[in-house]
């Protein structure tokens, strides 16, 4: 009798077992969502974007599930994902950009702004969303731009430089770029005050304008993913993060025309859309373990924000073949605060042509950019072990309205090199983005590190080398103005190999200014 029993529980608990796999196999297949089915036609011509957006209202209607792009070539236009959908790109498959601006959304900004057109994917208020897979995302962005054609500045944007009508001249052909661009859309891919958004692994390319922008976001991850614009696209940035919080930024492979990553506080921003004007805090924002390449910043963060920055940490990246490497910017109201970079390679250029940026390893500035508003601050920024190889200094551009407080130098080599462009683009301050047009782009004496403005200068264990031949512009190791509260201990550096009348370091207007060796050092109206 016993074991009688015992054979039946066995035979009923397998065939529970098997019962249980069964539904779940065919709960599995229910839940992924192949755009053939909805009518995609591979390497087809005509766009896809209806049958990827029937396959995404589909899988969303279910409950949620998985989208699949199987192998071959989709074109579309603007799709918007749902929440608790996971896009899979199977190996070999490509969803590509249209080249029609009619398959893309219009977008109606505020005035004075005249419309625009949407990207590939725009995504608002929704949660749990993954994009992965070994697939490609192609933004189709060459064919929006003149490639025949650079952007050059004019003569009243050049009028102060050192080279004025000269300044970045392109001797042939387009140079260094940027293109100029045609009707485009947009950002290829927005999330819109989003929850939980994860991006892994995939192949993007080819933005016509920002590529990945997440607005008012919490719970952001990117991983893994390899992100290669056109170096000569203008506003082509990699990674938009604007206005959010808990974002994870890791493992990734930028290379791009504009900012490969941009951490900012806007809730609008001129024509762009994406934004709901939401006043908040951003913060706790980590970056690492990616490799960067820009024609404007490697990492910008800040400019015309609208709200606080805070809690940044930046680890284990390198920065190559950029205009400038880690750029920070207060022009408006939010601030910007408790920042570290650690463990960083930076490597910067001079270009020809109208990209923000003139070769600057590392820049920090706070200048007035908009009027009639209460001008934020930037403090608490740290850089820690740190080698920098530049064709132009270290810039920390306080003002009178806003000085910049407490910055953190440890354990820093940094090499200025000479540059081919010197000639045509050396020997300038680029702050563009400010009100007033005398700050804008303007000559200026280059030492290794200028500082002006500024509470709270903390150096230790810095290493300056120059290049033997370097132009006389370049001056002092160290330049100090208007500055209180400045430590600096075991700094190796020397005036450039040209410099006249040069110093190691050369302070005036300040009080608190504390070192180790006084030899080279020039002070004048110091306390």
């Amino acid at each position: 009798m016993y074991q009688s029993i015992v054979h039946f529980l066995k035979q009923n608990l397998l065939c529970a077992a098997m019962l249980f796999l069964s539904v779940t196999c065919v709960f599995a297949q229910q839940s992924i969502f192949n755009i053939t089915d909805y009518g995609a036609v591979v390497n087809s011509k005509l766009p896809a974007t209806k049958a990827l957006q029937n396959a995404i209202d589909a899988c969303s209607k279910s409950g949620g599930g998985t989208v699949f792009i199987p192998s071959g070539t989709f074109i579309i236009g603007t799709v918007h994902l749902q929440s608790h959908i996971t896009l899979y790109l199977q190996s070999g498959s490509i969803l590509k950009g249209s080249t029609h601006l009619s398959d893309y959304e219009n977008f109606f900004p505020d005035t004075p702004f005249i419309p625009i057109h949407k990207g590939m994917f725009f995504t608002e208020n929704k949660e749990d969303i993954i994009i992965t897979g070994e697939g490609r995302i192609d933004g189709s962005g060459i064919f929006f731009f003149d490639t025949t054609k650079a952007k050059k500045l004019d003569s009243i944007a050049t009028r102060f430089t050192r080279q004025k009508n000269n300044f970045r001249n392109i001797a042939e052909g387009v140079g260094d770029g940027p293109l100029v661009p045609n009707d485009r859309p947009y950002q290829m891919f927005v999330f819109s005050n989003c929850k939980r958004v994860s991006v892994k692994n995939i192949f993007i390319t080819d933005a016509p304008f920002w590529c990945m922008h997440f607005a008012d976001c919490d719970a952001v991850f990117v991983s893994g993913i390899r992100l290669w614009n056109n170096l000569l696209a203008p506003n082509a940035d990699g990674i938009d993060v604007t206005s959010c919080t808990n974002v994870i930024i890791n493992d990734c492979d930028i290379r791009t025309g504009d900012d490969a990553i941009a951490i900012t506080g806007y809730n609008h921003h001129f024509e762009i859309p994406g934004f709901q004007h939401v006043k908040h805090i951003s913060k706790n924002i980590i970056v690492s373990n990616c490799n960067l390449q820009s024609y404007s910043s490697g990492i910008r963060i800040g400019f015309l924000d609208q709200n606080t920055v805070k809690n940044i940490e930046v680890n284990n990246v390198n920065i190559t073949n950029s205009t400038r490497g880690i750029g920070i910017f207060l022009r408006d109201e939010g601030s910007l605060e408790n920042i570290s970079f650690n463990n960083v390679f930076i490597e910067t250029k001079l270009r020809t042509g109208d990209w923000w940026g003139n070769g600057e390893p590392i820049h920090i500035s706070a200048v007035r950019g908009k009027a009639n508003i209460q001008l934020g601050s930037i403090r608490h920024v740290f850089f820690n072990n740190i080698i920098c190889a530049g064709e132009n200094g270290i810039l920390l551009y306080g003002s009178e309205e806003s000085h910049l407080q407490d910055i953190n130098f440890n354990h820093i080599r940094f090499k200025v090199v000479n540059s081919a462009l010197n000639a045509v683009a050396g020997g300038n301050i680029d702050l563009r983005g400010c009100l007033r047009p005398r700050e804008q782009l303007f000559q200026s004496d280059i030492p290794g590190i200028l500082a002006r403005y500024i509470e709270g200068l903390h150096i230790n264990d810095f290493m300056l080398e120059w290049s033997k031949q370097l132009p006389s512009f370049f001056t002092n190791g160290l330049e100090l103005h208007h500055f209180s509260n400045v430590s600096i201990f075991n700094f190796k550096a020397s005036h450039a190999p040209n410099a006249i009348n040069g110093y190691k370091i050369f302070a005036a207007s300040g009080d608190g200014f504390v070192t180790d060796d006084l030899s080279g050092v020039k002070k004048v109206e110091v306390q």
